[in-house]
């Protein structure tokens, strides 16, 4: 029984033409988790790219990822990621207990942070693990032009709120079975806080480009 990674990857992206093979620092941002991948060869057997795209999969095999074909029914703009995953653990002939999704959207990751969430996943014997940060902004609702707060009351400290916490989507760890039946965050699903400035980094508009680009080049 193994573990492998997947990191789907379709062509179409209206808000950044091509953005999963837009580059960060001298790599397309395909490759960032490729190789991070490839640094936890102790954990992760084999590497899949799930794609509909002939560019990206010329990318992900000269980086070494082996490629399935995602079909064009399963890569629309309102598909789900799950359908990606699963279509690739229908598409091998291998005995996979344990998938790692790696989003190319989020391509940059703490070193040692699949090590840790690996860890923590295998001593629970969890079947589901993802990664969170907190939040500590005053949130609220605008209802008939009037502002109500949702996590504070008016006039309270920042620093005596009860955080938030949003997923940040750095990494997933989850049981195939679970994929096999369209989960990938289990009910009982493990979140594995992170307070990392990469977990700020989700890339989807041009400006999150950008910042992703002043952090790879700070860091």
């Amino acid at each position: 029984m193994k573990t492998i990674a997947i990191i789907p990857a379709r062509g179409g992206s209206k808000r950044i033409p091509e953005k999963n093979i837009q580059f960060l620092g001298e790599l397309p941002l395909l490759a960032h988790s490729i190789l991070y991948a490839q640094e936890n060869s102790d954990i992760i057997e084999d590497i899949y790219v799930s794609t509909d795209d002939a560019e990206i999969k010329k990318i992900a095999v000269q980086f070494g990822a082996k490629v399935i074909d995602r079909p064009v029914s399963l890569s629309g703009d309102l598909e789900p990621t799950v359908s990606a995953l699963k279509h690739v653990l229908e598409s091998i002939n291998s005995n996979v207990e344990n998938v790692v999704l790696l989003q190319a959207t989020n391509p940059l990751r703490p070193q040692n942070l699949l090590k840790e969430v690996f860890e923590k996943y295998q001593e629970d014997n969890l079947d589901s693990i993802f990664t969170v940060s907190g939040n500590h902004q005053k949130f609220g609702k605008i209802v008939n032009n009037k502002f109500q707060p949702f996590n504070y009351t008016i006039g309270q400290r920042s620093q005596d709120l009860e955080p938030l916490f949003f997923e940040n989507g750095l990494l997933y760890i989850t049981k195939a079975s679970l994929i096999l039946n369209d989960i990938i965050i289990s009910e009982n699903a493990f979140p594995f806080e992170v307070n990392h400035i990469f977990a700020q980094v989700d890339i989807d508009t041009s400006d999150d480009l950008d910042y992703a680009r002043y952090l790879y080049q700070k860091q």
